[in-house]
């Protein structure tokens, strides 16, 4: 049920830009159903300065009377007929119920199952096929039920990776940067086996070149990189605000992007230091993966995208990235000339 005034937003916090517009629709409703009537201007008193009722809580209160989901009498708000008839089942335990089980779609062939991906897989768009790397191969993507959390492949031969839900998905910009700190020879704070302590050397020795202190990394090659250690989200937004010089890559990987071939160091250093994190531009996502963000159907079209896109992204990372030096290196055989 909603929540009321006075109560922390600490819990909040988290979310660092990302607004769960889609949870403001569903606290509207739920109030409405919890207190019969409303006031329509008096609903915000309820959540004082809740961050997830921004300036755009007026407009999704006013869309959601225009729509028939809210009755609007006279100044009072109550449940309208459009939300009676999608949540009013079961006492409207769907309405009540804002988490459900833990997001993952299974991947079929056929009848066979495969395994399962993450949601951000499917959502964000993609040049060219929509591939998947499952049973020791990879598959193209030819159909989504968004409804069932089910995805049908058929085999490929492009190359692909794919996010599971639990340790597998998205890394965050800290856990990047703290692998990027293990690659600068910071040790972990445990007592490690000898032959952990050996695995640590032969990764630094192989992989350190990606990092360097104090600045990311490109490295010039046939494909270049720029590691940025910036999380996978963090690099959804750097390709989103920067398509003119990052190739949109649908395996989006945790710790680098990949540059297109012509782009140069003063292309780069200029580009980000135009960028503005507060504006940053929102990565596109397909209207059909809408049906992932649970109440989506109250909200208005624009919003449900933008919110869809915006847990999507991280613009803090993003920041952190291109307001930081950027380090220039050529690469043979897998390290540095």
């Amino acid at each position: 049920m909603p929540v009321r005034q006075g109560e922390s937003t600490a819990a909040f916090a988290e979310f660092a830009g990302f607004v769960p517009l889609h949870i403001a629709a569903q606290q509207i409703l739920a109030l409405c159903l919890q207190e019969g009537r409303v006031g329509n201007a008096t609903w915000p008193e309820w959540w004082g300065d809740l961050p997830i009722f921004d300036e755009t809580a007026p407009e999704i209160v006013r869309w959601l009377a225009d729509t028939g989901h809210l009755d609007d009498d006279g100044g009072m708000l109550t449940i309208g007929p459009l939300t009676e008839k999608r949540y009013g089942r079961r006492h409207f335990m769907e309405l009540l119920t804002v988490f459900t089980a833990a997001p993952q779609f299974t991947v079929l062939h056929g009848r066979q199952e495969l395994g399962a991906v993450d949601p951000m897989m499917l959502i964000l768009k993609t040049k060219g096929p929509r591939t998947l790397s499952l049973a020791g191969r990879a598959w193209s993507v030819t159909h989504i039920d968004w409804h069932r959390h089910r995805c049908y492949v058929e085999p490929s031969d492009r190359h692909a990776r794919s996010l599971w839900s639990g340790s597998n998905l998205p890394h965050s910009y800290a856990l990047s940067q703290a692998h990027r700190e293990v690659l600068l020879g910071i040790d972990p704070a445990v007592d490690v086996s000898q032959r952990a302590t050996a695995a640590l050397g032969e990764v630094r020795a192989e992989h350190g070149h990606r990092a360097a202190q104090g600045a990311t990394v490109v490295i010039e090659s046939d494909v270049p990189r720029w590691w940025t250690w910036a999380g996978g989200r963090g690099n959804v937004s750097l390709v989103a605000a920067l398509p003119q010089y990052l190739e949109r890559d649908d395996q989006y990987p945790d710790h680098a992007v990949r540059l297109r071939s012509d782009v140069t160091r003063a292309d780069l250093r200029s580009a980000s230091g135009m960028l503005d994190a507060a504006h940053l531009p929102l990565p596109d996502v397909t209207e059909e993966a809408l049906a992932e963000l649970k109440f989506s159907d109250v909200l208005p079209l624009d919003l449900a995208v933008d919110t869809l896109a915006k847990r999507c992204s991280d613009p803090v990372a993003a920041e952190r990235v291109f307001t930081s030096p950027i380090r220039w290196t050529s690469i043979s055989e897998g390290r540095d000339r």
